[in-house]
């Protein structure tokens, strides 16, 4: 069974056991507007937490996406190469960025729930 959690910057992690999958939260795909390029971490690298793991631009702005835990890259979402605008249209599924191997599950527990995500975006309207 995955679980979805959130950082305050707007990136989702949905957790499957030791790995997990990561992409951006439809306010945050909102706030960028139409997404115009991604730039996705290759397979293999090394990411920290709370450091930039990918690049997305829109019409607005260039925004850095940060890897909300600590891990290895399994898979960078190569579709988004194709067609960035996949963020816009499904942002918590088919416009993930990139999936890892989690490196410390504890780094989860700094993350936010439905709930707290949810009021976090409530006070920022």
């Amino acid at each position: 069974m995955s679980e979805t959690r959130y950082t305050k910057s707007h990136e989702w992690i949905r957790i499957d056991g030791d790995s997990a999958t990561v992409g951006i939260t439809a306010f945050a795909a909102d706030a960028l507007g139409d997404v115009v390029y991604v730039e996705v971490p290759a397979a293999g690298k090394a990411l920290a937490k709370g450091k930039e793991a990918a690049v997305v631009e829109s019409v607005k702005a260039a925004s850095e996406v940060y890897s909300p835990v600590s891990g290895t890259v399994i898979e960078g979402n190569q579709a988004l190469a194709d067609d960035p605008a996949l963020v816009n249209r499904d942002a918590a599924g088919d416009g993930w960025f990139f999936k890892l191997t989690l490196a410390d599950k504890s780094e989860l527990a700094d993350l936010l729930d439905q709930a707290a995500y949810d009021a976090l975006v409530a006070e920022s309207h």
